[in-house]
């Protein structure tokens, strides 16, 4: 199988990590020796729920006993992708209460990026340097980051750049800026927090120069960091919000949400302003249903909080500079990228699974399933600091 996945299987990097997985459960993932892996990424934040969800799967079986995919979204009425989109407007604020599904978070971007546009008349784009927003053309084009995008040139045109929690830069969103989209917690970057009140500055310069502003939630929303959208942390409410991620409960999803006013723009001048055929698919739709369901009946969402600071208080060790993000989306940072690399791959050895972020190459990913035990964590973190000991 490992020939057949490098001579067969795209690669996205030099060195993937490999392992032949078996089956996953819970808080673990399994190779095809049984060798148990304690997993702190949660496929990047998306297993909300962990691995294999009974509430997650029974919502895909009933669904695929009645039917998968029908039409193109927005034609036909159907149950899954009615009660999912009810579901996220429920939970989000007031004004924004139309809901597009898509097949991902890149794609959510795209069509947010579009929906701004058509709002404003505006092409004129802000983002932040080292953010994050995915790896399609419009997604790259706002993503700060020269090194990854260089390769790609030439990508969509008007986008400016600037610094996240930088004051002086938001001169720089004027009268011909359509949107300025901004990671609620910048992810890539090394999971950076907003402070002083960043994110309602930001706002408030949209409103004054008539800009929309289009927080990506992808990683921080559905709970991740103690609340339903990241941004309820900071006293701001955005345009248009995007998710992804952890929406699906391991499914692949992604949705944008808007005022109706605004959302309605895409369906005239012109007509099919942005469609997909397989966004909002029945079965994931039900499966993203199920994910929030759980996620807004139990107690995960304060509980992340919780999780947090039972990781805060067990890692403390010399080599650990600094512990950013908030809730179940954290990072380590250590002295240098190398010590990052080798603690990531001595703790994969001991059965604790980590992982690096794009850009920061001193930061360590702590994004673990939102239902992870406080007894879980606590081993996991136990690892760290086993492995920390060693390297010293």
């Amino acid at each position: 199988m490992q020939d057949d996945f490098f001579k067969y299987q795209a690669q996205t990097t030099p060195h993937p990590l490999a392992i032949e997985i078996s089956h996953a459960q819970g808080s673990y993932i399994f190779d095809i020796d049984n060798k148990k892996y304690l997993d702190f990424v949660a496929g990047v934040s998306a297993n909300s729920l962990g691995h294999n969800p009974i509430e997650v799967k029974k919502a895909i079986h009933e669904q695929l006993d009645k039917y998968t995919h029908v039409m193109v979204y927005g034609e036909f009425i159907q149950q899954p992708q009615v009660a999912l989109c009810k579901a996220l407007a429920k939970n989000s604020p007031e004004e924004l209460k139309s809901v597009y599904l898509t097949n991902s978070g890149a794609e959510a971007v795209e069509g947010a990026l579009k929906l701004a546009k058509r709002a404003t008349g505006r092409y004129e784009v802000i983002a932040a340097r080292k953010a994050y927003h995915g790896n399609t053309q419009g997604a790259m084009s706002v993503s700060g980051v020269e090194s990854q995008n260089n390769a790609f040139r030439p990508l969509i045109p008007g986008t400016k750049f600037i610094e996240f929690n930088n004051f002086e830069d938001l001169d720089k969103i004027t009268t011909k800026t359509a949107a300025v989209i901004l990671e609620t917690i910048q992810g890539g970057a090394g999971f950076i927090v907003p402070k002083n009140n960043y994110l309602q500055r930001v706002k408030d310069r949209c409103i004054e120069v008539g800009a929309l502003l289009i927080l990506d939630e992808i990683q921080p929303g559905i709970g991740r960091t103690g609340s339903f959208w990241g941004f309820q942390n900071y006293d701001v409410v955005p345009d248009i919000i995007i998710t992804g991620k952890g929406l699906g409960g391991g499914m692949p999803i992604g949705a944008f949400i808007a005022a109706p006013t605004t959302m309605k723009l895409l369906s005239n001048h012109p007509k099919l302003g942005h469609i997909t055929t397989f966004g909002g698919h029945p079965v994931i739709a039900a499966a993203g249903l199920a994910t929030i369901t759980k996620i807004t009946t139990s107690e995960l969402i304060p509980a992340a909080l919780e999780k947090e600071q039972l990781i805060r208080d067990v890692l403390i060790h010399d080599s650990i500079l600094e512990i950013r993000g908030k809730g179940l989306m954290l990072a380590l940072i250590v002295e240098s990228a190398e010590l990052a690399s080798k603690i990531i791959l001595k703790c994969l050895d001991k059965g604790l699974i980590l992982f690096w972020l794009l850009f920061e190459g001193s930061a360590i990913r702590i994004t673990p399933p939102l239902t992870i035990s406080a007894q879980e964590l606590t081993a996991g973190c136990n690892i760290i600091l086993d492995v920390l000991e060693e390297l010293n």
